[in-house]
């Protein structure tokens, strides 16, 4: 274990090491880990232990853009109790991950342009103190996954990923994140690029693909949207029915939602 030293501005010299114990989780599944605590040259009272689930999102503000820090998930896992000098103590904990909780992972590899984080808070002496930031890694749903593949079969090209700060309908997060592809195959003919959105729930997800259409002769680019729901329990053939359904529609016309 590596212990890091928190309360520094206390004089506490109190140690944390937080571990998980299953990194590769999805969203609604429950998230393991331990938080290892090692007493300083006093005894003192902990107030109580909080996870913090952060992610780092862009923010668009006129003309600039900048990135920042989002809490979207904050849980006490633990309450009261005194720490002895040097003692150690360990405080397992689980936490139910919520279902929109961004991907952050595919195939065991970490999702390029993407930043999720496990901070653990400690209340000590009236005052919190945060750790620093582990990562967090998020797998796909099997039917995130699913669209995922199918997109790769169909030709797109991954180019990067990112947490937009907004709400979109149906959601209940401050940001959105958005996945990124070049267009390929048959589909480079009416696309540069298309953005994947999942809205996901604990029977169902919303898809929302964006893609910026290529101009025909003398007019410009623009872009074009569909969104479509995919149940869980539904055959994996009507995501990719629906997909390629929603492409061939952005393709022929601009579609919003």
């Amino acid at each position: 274990m590596v212990f890091r030293k928190l309360m520094a501005a206390f004089g506490a010299g109190v140690e944390v090491d937080t571990v998980l114990t299953n990194t590769g989780v999805r969203p609604g599944e429950i998230l393991r880990g331990v938080v290892n605590f090692r007493g300083g040259n006093s005894d003192y009272k902990v107030e109580g232990i909080y996870i913090d689930l952060t992610a780092v999102v862009e923010v668009e503000s006129g003309d600039n853009e900048y990135k920042t820090t989002y809490s979207f998930l904050r849980q006490q896992v633990a309450g009261t109790f005194q720490l002895a000098a040097g003692a150690q103590h360990q405080q397992p904990f689980e936490i139910a991950m919520p279902w929109e909780t961004p991907i952050s992972a595919i195939g065991g590899h970490p999702l390029h342009g993407m930043k999720l984080g496990v901070q653990t808070e400690l209340a000590l002496a009236g005052a919190l103190d945060k750790g620093d930031l582990d990562p967090l890694f998020v797998s796909p749903l099997p039917a995130q996954e699913y669209v995922i593949a199918a997109l790769d079969r169909m030709g797109f090209h991954f180019k990067k990923a990112d947490l937009e700060r907004g709400t979109l309908y149906g959601s209940t997060m401050p940001f959105f994140q958005e996945i990124e592809y070049y267009a390929g195959g048959q589909w480079r003919r009416h696309f540069n690029e298309l953005e994947l959105t999942f809205i996901a729930g604990p029977r169902q997800m919303d898809v929302i693909l964006e893609a910026d259409k290529r101009g025909g002769f003398l007019t410009s680019s623009h872009d074009a949207y569909n969104r479509f729901t995919v149940h869980y329990d539904g055959p994996p053939q009507a995501a990719e029915q629906a997909l390629q359904h929603g492409l061939e529609q952005m393709a022929r016309h601009r579609g919003w939602f």
